[in-house]
């Protein structure tokens, strides 16, 4: 049972002729400096500590002081109510280690809130993990919290690879740890917010960029990158800019439509997605996916003009449907040089047709005829209806644009969950390319993230 015979801070003498005394050793324990009993309840689980405070009055707030706290719903259920009782009694001024962990959705609102009360207690991330010569790739992942880096500079010298993952980044913050990572060959920014100008012209080994932005996030809104050699873009309804990809020799873009969430900026996404491909028009493998080809799409029934491309390698991954169509062959039209086309037919996201046909009819047109191909075949207008005839003629339509190509190789891949047809009804045309191929692929087709 406790021992009450302990005051705060005064030890009151016990009997020492009763040899069956039993709280002589917690009274040893107790007689220790406040100092040593911290050091030594830093040690041990914080849910621990605080128990010992249930010792006597003696002990009730020596752990209110110790130099390490460790949150983990694993033993403190729930985190929320236990982590707020325990950083309200918490008066150490100077916190040493600060361990986190959570693995239930309902605490991520209030990471930020435990995260900067350990910053208030003077506790800082250790120098090794800012200035360490010996990691070679590093992921990074936030709730939309600040990746926070020291004043002085950080130094990655042997990273090569950084993935970052909902953090929070200012454009001073991506420029230390570019500087600090002189080897850095692979970025990939996931959800990283804030960031405006991202600026990779003194990354001289960077070779890799992958971005993926969503509604949500703005950044980056520029992007200088003179020495990558590949991009990989999901891009959202936000400002884009390629600033400049002198030496990019792959490329893989798409965009995030959210209509729920926002309204459908239609002259705005056609102006960002024409400046993109300007930038585009010398790099030889392109990979655009359905939202991408939906507004190359809009822009081409409208006949705004397109730049002529020096792709070799061209690989579409988009529903077939009518409002991509357009898009397909204006891009095989200005493509003089392919030698290799790959069509992954498969149910994707996609486009409204009512926001694209409402936005046709503002500008005067008539979406009937702007969606009926150069040969005047009308396709299916919904991507859940595409029946034999419409596979049948978008072949045909590919061949025929392919025709007068120097080709090697063309191929189109269905996947058969997206198919409402039996492969054996699908008829052929008559080739004109021996290099032509189409395969029913069994397995759902993914985008293969990890390709590079």
């Amino acid at each position: 049972m406790a021992d009450e015979s302990f005051t705060d801070g005064t030890r009151v003498p016990s009997n020492d002729n009763n040899p069956c005394q039993k709280t002589e050793g917690v009274g040893l324990i107790s007689s220790l400096p406040d100092s040593i009993l911290q050091h030594i309840l830093s040690f041990i689980p914080t849910k621990l500590a605080i128990r010992t405070s249930l010792l006597s009055k003696r002990w009730r707030h020596v752990w209110c002081d110790i130099p390490s706290l460790s949150l983990d719903d694993k033993t403190l259920r729930p985190l929320k109510a236990a982590a707020s009782i325990t950083l309200n009694r918490y008066t150490s001024l100077k916190m040493m280690n600060f361990h986190l962990n959570t693995t239930r959705e309902q605490n991520i609102p209030h990471i930020n809130r435990w995260v900067e009360f350990a910053i208030s207690r003077n506790f800082e991330i250790p120098d090794f993990f800012y200035v360490n010569s010996s990691v070679k790739q590093l992921t990074i992942t936030l709730s939309f919290t600040d990746l926070m880096v020291p004043e002085c500079s950080l130094s990655w010298t042997s990273l090569k690879k950084l993935y970052l993952c909902n953090c929070n980044l200012s454009d001073e913050t991506m420029a230390k740890i570019l500087s600090g990572s002189p080897l850095l060959e692979s970025l990939t920014l996931y959800f990283c917010d804030q960031l405006r100008v991202l600026d990779l012209s003194k990354s001289l080994r960077l070779r890799t960029l992958k971005i993926n932005r969503n509604i949500w996030v703005l950044g980056p809104t520029h992007i200088v990158a003179p020495h990558i050699h590949r991009l990989r873009l999901t891009n959202s309804q936000l400002p884009c800019t390629f600033v400049n990809l002198s030496s990019l020799a792959e490329a893989r873009l798409d965009i995030c439509i959210v209509p729920i969430t926002r309204i459908f900026e239609a002259d705005f996404l056609q102006d960002m997605v024409l400046k993109m491909l300007e930038k585009l028009q010398n790099v030889e493998k392109l990979t655009f996916e359905g939202n991408f080809l939906q507004i190359i799409s809009l822009a081409e029934v409208r006949g705004v003009p397109f730049p002529m491309f020096k792709v070799k390698d061209l690989t579409l991954e988009t529903v077939i449907f009518q409002y991509v169509i357009p898009g397909i062959e204006r891009l095989l039209q200005n493509s003089p040089d392919l030698k290799k086309l790959t069509i992954r037919a498969r149910d994707t996201n996609t486009i409204g047709e009512e926001d694209i046909n409402n936005y046709l009819q503002l500008q005067g047109l008539n979406p009937d005829q702007c969606w009926r191909s150069k040969d005047g075949v009308f396709f299916n207008n919904l991507p859940w209806y595409l029946e034999s005839k419409h596979a049948t003629s978008f072949v045909e339509l590919v061949l025929k644009n392919t025709k007068t190509l120097d080709i090697d190789k063309i191929v189109i891949l269905l996947n058969e969950r997206y198919l409402r047809f039996k492969f054996e009804e699908l008829v052929v045309p008559t080739l004109s390319h021996n290099n032509f191929s189409i395969a029913l692929l069994k397995m759902p087709m993914t985008s293969n993230d990890d390709d590079w």
